[in-house]
């Protein structure tokens, strides 16, 4: 108990400090304003096996991945980046596996990565058992020794999304992790600025402006190595059933982790995660 109100004090100290640096240099901006993806920018992933028993395989489609305006961007400003889950039974990978679903999920590896600073989107997405889109960071190398930041992982429930760390001796089913519910009447399907603030001891994960959870070299070491002192890259996924979705909604059938009414938004084309920026900055040299 002593370890945890020390550390819950230092956090509180760490966010003083953070709100205290007003001033920032961008270090990358994509707010998805023109026709088509910008592949300088982003690299789209292609899966051909699965992880996580997740039930879709990523491919490259302007199906899946695609860019709006207007009516269509559902309120974002300039337009904005669709991720949308299709139902397409039978789809074999080069490697010969089958999915029943595809989706979308791109990267900035090799194009941006950073190593401290702040990184924000703001995003909305569907809701619905199993339904699982995500806003993460990444380093390079094999994991979970390059560390993993999640700034935003929903699952269906729209009343709360969360936020975790994974890294060596502390992966998978992380004690690093926390659930932020939302306000009665807010949920995760309007739009949201989600957010990271990295510095090399701290870790300060915030929702529209607000703190949600914050992480200091000290909470993790008591697991593990600190596995936050190298370059990330950014990923957006939306990903479709799996372990995580499943070991909360307890689903099982028709897919694994996801519900009969989630695969019947999927074959209705209503499932889709908006995203109208990501902004990466740092503090502004003195």
């Amino acid at each position: 108990m002593k370890y945890y109100i020390i550390t819950a004090i230092a956090a509180l100290s760490v966010v003083s400090s953070v709100k205290a640096q007003t001033k920032t240099d961008t270090v990358f901006f994509e707010d998805f304003n023109e026709q088509t993806l910008d592949r300088s920018k982003w690299n789209v992933e292609i899966t051909g096996h699965t992880v996580n028993n997740e039930q879709q395989a990523y491919v490259d489609s302007a199906a899946t991945l695609y860019l709006v305006k207007g009516n269509a961007a559902g309120g974002a400003i300039n337009g904005a980046l669709v991720i949308q889950a299709l139902y397409q039974p039978g789809y074999t990978s080069k490697q010969g596996n089958k999915y029943d679903f595809v989706s979308g999920r791109i990267n900035t590896q090799a194009k941006m990565e950073f190593t401290y600073g702040t990184a924000s989107a703001r995003m909305k997405m569907s809701s619905g058992a199993g339904l699982w889109p995500a806003f993460w960071a990444l380093g390079n190398g094999k994991w979970p020794d390059c560390g993993e930041i999640d700034m935003m992982e929903t699952v269906g429930d729209s009343s709360w999304f969360s936020n975790a760390l994974h890294g060596p001796g502390y992966f998978g089913n992380t004690p690093l992790a926390h659930r932020e519910f939302f306000p009665k009447g807010i949920d995760v399907t309007q739009w949201h600025v989600y957010s990271i603030d990295w510095t090399a001891d701290n870790l300060i994960f915030k929702v529209d402006g607000k703190v949600t959870y914050a992480v200091t070299r000290a909470m993790v070491e008591h697991y593990g190595r600190w596995a936050y002192d190298n370059a990330k890259f950014i990923i957006l996924n939306f990903a479709i059933g799996g372990g995580y979705p499943a070991g909360v909604n307890k689903v099982k059938a028709p897919y694994y982790g996801l519900s009969q009414s989630s695969v019947d938004k999927i074959k209705a084309g209503e499932v889709k995660t908006y995203v109208d920026w990501v902004l990466v900055t740092k503090p502004a040299k003195q």
